[in-house]
C-alpha cells in the first residue's frame, strides 16, 4: 500500500506519470466518471480549507466515488481526545482511502502508520502540501512545457509556507533550475531547507527584498500570502502582511511568457487587476488541482496500473 506524506514519496518517474494521466483525465473527463464507483473518501480537515477540501471531494464525486469527513477539529472525536492513530484506525473501518489536513506537523505521517488505507497529506501544519506541489508542477509543465532550465521566484512567506517547502523539495530534482527566494528578512526559507536540500542539490539560488529587483529574470513567480494563522504575535503579522503586494505596474517588468502561481487563497499580495493579465495562472492552478488529485485517487487505490511503481511505502 502507497500513501502520499511528502512530494519525495513519488519518485521523478512516477510524478511525471502521474501529471501526464492527470492531463489525460483533464482532457477526456468522460471516460473516468465511474472509475471509484463503490469506493468511498475520508475528508479530514481538522484545519479549516476551502480549496483544498472541496478540490478532494469534487475529484472523488467526478470518479463515480463518494466521500464522507468532518472540516474542523471540533466536528471530530479530535475535541474529545482522541488520538490522530486511532482516528485513522477508524476511519479505516469506514472508506477506502483519506486525505487528511492537520495543524499538527507530522499527523498524515501518524495516520499513515497506523491506517489500513491509503492515506494523502493535505497539508501538515507548516511542513508539506505534497497534492498543492504536484498542482502546481501540472500547471507549469502546461504553461512553460517543462520545469528543467527555468528561474522560478518564490515570494512572501517562505519560512512558514508548507506550499513552499514542499515545492522546493520536489523542484531541486529538475535540471537547471534557478531559485529566487524573494522575503522579508523575518520569513526567509528556513536554514534546513537551503542546507539539507537546495545547497545539496547544486542548483543556483539566490535572496532577494525588493521583488522589482529580480522581476525580469524569472520565468514563474509564486506568491504567497503572509498566513496569520501562523504568527505568535499579532503585532509582527500587520507588521508583515503587506511586505510584497504585486500590481500590473511590477508585473510590467516581467517577461511576456511569466507564470504567475498561488497556491490561494489570497488575500491582497495580489492586486485584483492583474486578473485580467494573461500570465495569472492562479485560478487556472485551482482548477488543474482536481484532475491532478483524481489522477492521485486512482493510483493510490490501484486503479490506474503503471503510475506507481511496485514498492512498499517507506516515508520520506
Amino acid at each position: 500500500m502507497r500513501h502520499l506524506i511528502d512530494p519525495l514519496d513519488l519518485n521523478l518517474a512516477e510524478t511525471g506519470r502521474l501529471l501526464d494521466l492527470a492531463e489525460e483525465i483533464m482532457n477526456r473527463q468522460g471516460e473516468f466518471a465511474h472509475c471509484c464507483q463503490g469506493k468511498i473518501l475520508a475528508s479530514l480537515f481538522f484545519e479549516p480549507s476551502t480549496r483544498t477540501r472541496l478540490s478532494f471531494e469534487s475529484a472523488m464525486l467526478r470518479l463515480g466515488g463518494q466521500t464522507l469527513g468532518f472540516a474542523g477539529a471540533q466536528s471530530s472525536s479530535a475535541a474529545k481526545g482522541e488520538s490522530v492513530a486511532d482516528t485513522i484506525r477508524m476511519i479505516s473501518c469506514y472508506a477506502d482511502i483519506a486525505a487528511m489536513r492537520h495543524f499538527k506537523e507530522g499527523a498524515p505521517f501518524v495516520a499513515a502508520r497506523y491506517g489500513k488505507i491509503p492515506v494523502i497529506n493535505a497539508g501538515d501544519g507548516g511542513h508539506q502540501h505534497p497534492t498543492q506541489t504536484l498542482t502546481d508542477l501540472f500547471t507549469i509543465r502546461r504553461c512553460r512545457g517543462g520545469v528543467d532550465g527555468l528561474t522560478i521566484g518564490l515570494c512572501g512567506d517562505l519560512k512558514f509556507g508548507r506550499t513552499v517547502h514542499s515545492l522546493i523539495k520536489s523542484l531541486v530534482r529538475y535540471r537547471n533550475v534557478r531559485f529566487v527566494f524573494i522575503s522579508p528578512e523575518e520569513l526567509r526559507v528556513p536554514g534546513y531547507i537551503l542546507k539539507e536540500v537546495v545547497e545539496p542539490s547544486g542548483h543556483p539560488w539566490q535572496e532577494a527584498r525588493r521583488m522589482e529587483e529580480v522581476m525580469p529574470q524569472l520565468d514563474v513567480l509564486y506568491m504567497t500570502r503572509v498566513q496569520r494563522e501562523r504568527f505568535f504575535n499579532e503585532e509582527d503579522y500587520v507588521r508583515l502582511k503587506d511586505s510584497y503586494i504585486l500590481t500590473p505596474e511590477k508585473l510590467g517588468a516581467g517577461k511576456g511568457e511569466l507564470a504567475v502561481l498561488h497556491p490561494l487563497p489570497r488575500v491582497n499580495e495580489i492586486d485584483q487587476r492583474v486578473d485580467q493579465d494573461p500570465r495569472a495562472l492562479y485560478f487556472e492552478q485551482a482548477r488543474g488541482g482536481v484532475f491532478v488529485r483524481m489522477a492521485l485517487i486512482l493510483s493510490l487505490l490501484g486503479l490506474a496500473p503503471g503510475v506507481l511503481e511496485e514498492r512498499e511505502w517507506q516515508g520520506a
